[in-house]
Parts: C-alpha cells; sequence; structure tokens
C-alpha cells in the first residue's frame, strides 16, 4: 500500500531498519533474528497506528472483519462508517479511492471499529437483524442518498423492487438510476441493497455478485427454495407513506 493511504508503511520500514545492520546488528544475522525484528517493527507499527486512531489524528481507520465469504476491509470517520468492501476489492484500490474521497489521513486501526466487527458477526451468525451503527454518507451523491436511506429501511426478511425504491426516493421513473445508485452502495450489507429485486421476484443484478445475494437473501429468510433452482421473494415489504 502506497504511504498517501497508510501512513504506518513507511515508519514500519524504518523501524525495520533501525533494529538491521546500521542498529547495530551483525550482518551476519540469522533467519531468526530478522523474522524477531520484523516482529518487533510490526507490533511497533501497530501500537503507532491504535494510538494515532485513539488520539484523533488520523480522519480514516480501517480494519478487516470477518464474513462467510471472505474477509472484508471495514472502515470508519468520526461520522461513522464509511465503507465496506468484499474480499476481491483491491485494497490498496479502496484505500486510494478512500484518500481521493476523503483523506490521505488513513490509518489501519481495528480499535474504532470494534462495533462494527461485532455487528457483522452477530449479524452472519443470524443473531442480529438491524444494524445500529452511525454511517458516513460522504462517499454518497444526492440521488444516491435517497435511494439508499430507504433501501436502509427495508426490513430484515422483506424486500421491494428497483421501481417501487425509486418512487419512494423521490423518483417513480428512475429505476434504472436507482439500480445505478444501488450498485455504488459504498456500505454494501450494512445498508441492505441486496434487498431490491427486480419487479417480476428476479433476484437482479449486486455489485457483491448475485450468489452472494442469493446467500444473504437466505440468510434472512426472504426467499425460499420451491423446487431445485427456483427461488423467489417470501416477503415483499410494505411502500411507505
Amino acid at each position: 500500500m502506497s504511504g498517501s493511504t497508510n501512513e504506518t508503511g513507511p515508519i514500519e520500514d524504518a523501524l525495520r531498519r533501525s533494529v538491521g545492520p546500521s542498529g547495530g546488528r551483525r550482518r551476519d544475522a540469522g533467519a531468526g533474528e530478522r523474522q524477531v525484528s520484523e516482529r518487533q517493527a510490526g507490533d511497533a507499527a501497530r501500537r503507532l497506528a491504535a494510538r494515532v486512531a485513539a488520539e484523533g489524528l488520523a480522519d480514516v481507520s480501517y480494519a478487516s472483519a470477518d464474513s462467510p465469504f471472505g474477509p472484508l476491509l471495514v472502515a470508519t470517520t468520526r461520522r461513522g462508517l464509511v465503507r465496506v468492501a468484499f474480499p476481491e476489492e483491491d485494497v490498496d484500490s479502496v484505500l486510494e479511492s478512500l484518500a481521493r474521497g476523503l483523506s490521505p489521513r488513513i490509518v489501519e486501526a481495528p480499535a474504532p471499529l470494534d462495533t462494527v466487527r461485532r455487528e457483522l458477526d452477530e449479524y452472519f451468525q443470524g443473531r442480529r437483524r438491524d444494524f445500529a451503527l452511525e454511517l458516513d454518507w460522504a462517499l454518497v451523491g444526492r440521488f444516491g442518498r435517497r435511494v439508499l436511506r430507504v433501501t436502509s429501511q427495508i426490513p430484515y426478511g422483506g424486500v421491494q423492487s428497483y421501481g417501487e425504491v425509486a418512487a419512494d426516493a423521490g423518483s417513480p421513473r428512475g429505476s434504472r438510476a436507482a439500480g445505478n445508485a444501488l450498485g455504488s452502495n459504498p456500505i454494501p450489507i450494512v445498508i441492505p441493497c441486496h434487498r431490491v429485486l427486480r419487479s417480476g421476484g428476479a433476484l437482479g443484478g449486486y455489485g457483491g455478485g448475485v450468489e452472494r445475494k442469493r446467500w444473504l437473501l437466505e440468510l434472512e429468510g426472504a426467499i425460499a427454495v420451491r423446487r431445485q433452482g427456483e427461488r423467489v421473494a417470501r416477503q415483499r415489504a410494505p411502500r411507505r407513506d
């Protein structure tokens, strides 16, 4: 990761050099000693990152969160959760995007994301139906924000169509634009864009892949298997007035 997006990288390198030959180590130090030095440098860098985050010197903190389909990258600002990235997304690209869209003062620090990771874990275990997290909407445009706010109100186990979401967002003819906003949702799972289906009940697209969308809907009990290869929406969420 580049120094512009992760401030601990250059620090960790410097710490490793400080315990290298120029710091008094024998030039013929064995592999074991080098591994110890690298661990010490890594530990020091992590402690520094935690301190930077705790003292509010970083604008964005990120960490890894476990999921049934691999590690997610989750990022937060002082306002709240700002990004959830799926395992196949390139970490460097995600961090560079955060640096451009928010701030280059980014640090890897798990502590500010402990609540996010705990709630995601509870959700994947079927023990949580609603997230109680503060969100930062800074990466979402005005129309996208309306669409995603509507989407965030679709209950666990329920679904709505793209057209219904567009209408509730104030654009009855904007189902395609609503679909684009849902496809670029920076906080998937927590903002449940997987609960939006095509008008006929077909799954439609999903930024994390259709199979992952199906998995999430099955976890929530929103779709049931009628027979092999055919799945249908079980519960349609009520429209808002």
